[in-house]
């Protein structure tokens, strides 16, 4: 409660939140990595579910088509995940 928030140059310690000039906590995912995560794990659910559909149907087709999207859902997840291993972990809390 009485910790100031870090100023521009000064590399923050362990203990304290980050904090931008705006007084707003800093994070290492980025916005846009986490909306995608979330949204691709929606769609690769939802092919799931299809997937299971199509092929108790004997629809292979869609099956195939589905198998591709969720192939491309899934190697969208791996670079995100990828990326925010890049970026660290950040502070780690010690209490």
């Amino acid at each position: 409660m009485g910790e100031e928030p870090t100023r521009r140059g000064e590399e923050p310690s362990w203990g304290e939140e980050q904090v931008s000039p705006t007084g707003k906590a800093m994070v290492q995912a980025t916005p846009m990595d986490v909306i995608r995560i979330r949204i691709a794990s929606f769609v690769l659910l939802f092919c799931v579910a299809v997937g299971i559909l199509s092929a108790a149907s004997r629809e292979f087709w869609l099956t195939g088509v589905v198998a591709v999207i969720a192939l491309g859902v899934v190697i969208s997840i791996a670079f995100a995940v990828r990326k925010q291993r890049k970026l660290g972990g950040g502070p780690e809390s010690r209490g």
